[in-house]
């Protein structure tokens, strides 16, 4: 019996035929990294390989040092005795899902991934594989997303209704900003939007990849100038809104821009008066239907919801193992 393609270890998922991790939790020699979120990409390896994209958003968060080689991923390459190849994941800017092979076996590491369009990045790709590695991060049949578009509609109509107050809109830095804002412009918004200074760096970024955000403003408050913000869309890190900086603005309308939004527990718990549902991962429905379309001889399971949809796979007759990594945590999407 040939040696196993991946393997997991503590680590996180390990290749012994070419002596390197995908997405480790702990610094290694070698990492290849499906994307920049910090739950993927972490400082300290030795060498990475990503797309170039990512490489960047790595540098910008962590620092020009943050590994001793940089290696952007650029069709297939060989490491060691496997071929590994690099595919759009439609998650956030530069992401993609790794397909590592051999002359015997396929098997695609999807990171994070959906397969809804997304404006701010290049659309997920459908990758055959033998075996699929996938995540679970909403992988519960009550989690089905509404249409994106449909939730921006919900924030314009609270911006008209309430035009006297701000709506402060939390969202993440990477990724989920950049979306709510081209969902904004594609649904006619040509209003400056404000942003807090934690995501400047990642927009400007976006914008020098040819993302057209339109105007973006600092979300800067003078002492006794509250009123400036009023009618505003402004956007900041959720982290933000337990600080004095949300405090600034005029009653302002706190909204969340997340999958997680849909559990109105969650929403109570943040203080949020207008939970957004906008998802950057697979919903119950998509992640079932890439198992369908993929057909994958067998699907590993990880980090999140595993034991329903090993519950599903059993059902409908496909193989099916959980990975239990560790390390991965729910993004503040």
């Amino acid at each position: 019996m040939s040696a196993p393609i991946l393997i997991p270890r503590p680590e996180g998922l390990y290749c012994p035929q070419g002596d390197f991790f995908i997405d480790p939790v702990r610094p290694v020699p070698r990492a290849l990294v499906t994307h920049g979120h910090a739950d993927h990409a972490r400082a300290g390896h030795g060498a990475v390989m990503a797309t170039a994209q990512t490489l960047d958003i790595m540098a910008l968060r962590y620092g020009r040092d943050f590994t001793q080689s940089a290696q952007p991923a650029d069709g297939p390459a060989r490491i060691g005795d496997v071929t590994v190849s690099f595919h759009p994941a439609g998650h956030v800017l530069g992401s993609a899902q790794i397909l590592v092979q051999d002359a015997r076996t396929r098997i695609l590491v999807t990171g994070d991934y959906t397969r809804t369009p997304n404006a701010a990045c290049a659309p997920w790709e459908p990758v055959a594989c033998d075996i699929l590695v996938t995540e679970a991060t909403f992988a519960l049949p009550i989690f089905r997303h509404p249409d994106p578009q449909g939730e921006i509609a919900r924030l314009l109509a609270s911006v008209q209704a309430f035009p006297e107050r701000a709506h402060l809109v939390g969202v993440y830095a990477l990724g989920k900003a950049q979306r709510v804002i081209m969902l904004l412009r594609a649904a006619g918004y040509d209003a400056p939007i404000y942003i807090h200074g934690a995501l400047a760096k990642l927009c400007d970024y976006h914008i020098a990849q040819g993302i057209a955000l339109g105007d973006l403003r600092p979300a800067t408050v003078a002492r006794g100038r509250k009123g400036d913000f009023a009618g505003a869309i402004v956007l900041g890190p959720p982290s933000a809104f337990a600080a004095t900086w949300a405090q600034r603005f005029p009653d302002p309308v706190i909204a969340f821009a997340s999958g997680w939004m849909m559990v109105r527990a969650r929403a109570r718990q943040r203080g949020v008066e207008l939970p957004l549902i906008i998802s950057d991962h697979v919903d119950w429905g998509q992640l079932t239907q890439t198992i369908t379309d993929l057909d994958p001889a067998e699907t590993w399971i990880t980090h999140g919801r595993e034991d329903a949809l090993l519950r599903w796979c059993a059902l409908t007759q496909r193989a099916a193992t959980p990975l239990r990594l560790v390390g991965y945590e729910d993004e503040p999407e």
